[in-house]
């Protein structure tokens, strides 16, 4: 993200933020010799929340920081010791800087399960320590960044989105990165005022209950914010009746305003509850009537993707949204996993895979590279594509299956291949520019477009494929046959 003023992307020390097994299988792998051997693990996710069609890639701003930091200190070191690790391991430890290569899909690129979104070569144990904070920066950030993308797209074309999510945020740190990553997915602002601060953004905001409590009078306390607010008017109408009080006494202040010569040309009213529906087509047609057509109406009051759909179906009139708790807390998890997918023996990258009787839980095996095809005439993603690594893939009639289920085969042409994952840190080394939060912002925006509209549908979406090609499928098949033979055996 880049602009920061002077904040920390990471306030506390996240050293040691790592389940108990990272450092106790660390610890194993020094001790025996296996602290050197490199490992492949893949960041992925096995369900899209909400039985939506897509997500949203976020949270690599943060890794980025948390890598460059970390390093850790004798007072970390001091409480390994009290856990009863060895000696070896603390000197280890004391020494113990990133040495590996990470590779990852950049923030606000949608993206689907199963396939590879971040992936992390490293010796064992760089590999290991780093799992935990990893996936915490991961899920949090796409749940932000997926939940804020959901209620936009379901948001009529010129309606913006304000993110007012902080207060219902799980902790000051998710009350921050909901904003910024709802920012950086379209959202057109935050009531944050640490966020914006952080990406160089005017804060927004209009008024609470309390403050028209606190007057004696509901008109007292919009003539109030009229005088000091001129430039940014927007009364909460629906305090005490919204229709016979609270729309008659904003009609009132905007009229006083217009007498005493102060700026009208930002002025509304905002509804947080009732039948929103009715509430605004009510308002809308009243204020036009009282020749007030550029007050705006704003929404708010625990907006979905779902309801806001609802309320353009019943005609509603808004000209802005205000979206908090399913931006900042959305319903449904992510769930990131972390899975190792191959191992160097002898200087070979093995493939390893992990079986389950569940389907959904065999991962995609192997050191891999993930594509995405794109149809040359529309622009439109037509299939994410997995292969292994420095395998030759067809530029035209190639054929794809789904690595899960072999029914699942097309044969595609006339496409564009893209390579999603980019470098972020090689040998330990950053070699990424992460984008300014301008740039994401109009990134998110371009590559939500290459999706097809049935894929972003809010109910029921048609499933975007992510497929691998027939080599790929091929050989994940032996390896599944190979690996359930050693187990019998």
């Amino acid at each position: 993200m880049k602009i920061y003023n002077g904040y920390k992307r990471l306030n506390e020390n996240y050293n040691l933020l790592a389940d108990m097994y990272e450092h106790t299988m660390s610890n194993a792998y020094l001790l025996n010799g296996k602290s050197n051997d490199i490992a492949v693990f893949d960041v992925f996710f096995r369900k899209i929340p909400n039985n939506g069609g897509y997500a949203v890639m976020a949270g690599l701003d943060k890794i980025i920081t948390y890598i460059l930091d970390l390093k850790f200190t004798e007072r970390d070191m001091n409480y390994l010791r009290r856990c009863g690790f060895s000696e070896e391991y603390i000197e280890y430890i004391r020494n113990f800087k990133f040495t590996g290569d990470i590779y990852a899909i950049p923030d606000g690129t949608p993206v689907f399960p199963n396939e590879p979104i971040i992936t992390v070569k490293a010796p064992l144990i760089e590999a290991q320590i780093i799992e935990t904070a990893l996936l915490s920066i991961i899920n949090g950030a796409m749940e932000h960044a997926t939940g804020a993308r959901r209620v936009i797209e379901a948001t009529p074309e010129g309606v913006g989105v304000m993110e007012f999510g902080a207060r219902r945020a799980d902790g000051l740190d998710a009350a921050n990165d909901s904003s910024i990553y709802g920012i950086m997915a379209g959202c057109i602002g935050t009531s944050n005022m640490m966020a914006a601060d952080m990406l160089n953004m005017k804060s927004l905001g209009t008024m609470a209950h309390s403050f028209i409590e606190s007057f004696p009078t509901e008109y007292d306390a919009f003539i109030t914010y009229a005088h000091t607010y001129p430039e940014n008017c927007m009364l909460l109408i629906d305090t005490y009746d919204t229709l016979r009080s609270g729309l008659p006494n904003a009609i009132k202040t905007f009229k006083k305003m217009k007498e005493l010569g102060l700026d009208t040309n930002n002025i509304g009213v905002r509804i947080d509850s009732g039948d929103l529906a009715r509430l605004s087509k009510v308002a809308r047609k009243i204020l036009d009537e009282e020749g007030l057509p550029n007050a705006k109406i704003c929404l708010s009051n625990g907006l979905t993707a779902e309801t806001i759909g609802d309320l353009v179906k019943q005609g509603a009139k808004f000209d802005v949204l205000g979206v908090g708790d399913n931006i900042s807390k959305p319903s449904g998890r992510m769930g990131c996993v972390y899975k190792e997918v191959a191992i160097e023996e002898n200087g070979v990258m093995v493939p390893k895979i992990k079986l389950s009787n569940d389907t959904i839980k065999i991962v995609n095996p192997g050191h891999k590279k993930l594509y995405r095809a794109y149809d040359k005439d529309t622009g439109y993603a037509i299939a994410d594509i997995i292969t292994q690594v420095g395998e030759k893939v067809a530029r035209k009639n190639l054929f794809i299956v789904s690595p899960t289920d072999d029914l699942k085969n097309t044969t595609i042409d006339n496409f564009d291949l893209v390579e999603l994952q980019k470098p972020i840190f090689i040998n330990g080394r950053l070699v990424y520019n992460d984008p300014d939060i301008r740039k994401k912002i109009t990134y998110c925006k371009e590559q939500m477009e290459t999706l097809y509209p049935e894929v972003k549908r809010t109910l029921m979406p048609d499933e975007y494929y992510v497929s691998g090609t027939e080599e790929y499928v091929e050989f994940k098949r032996n390896l599944i046959k190979k690996t359930k033979s050693k187990v019998k055996k």
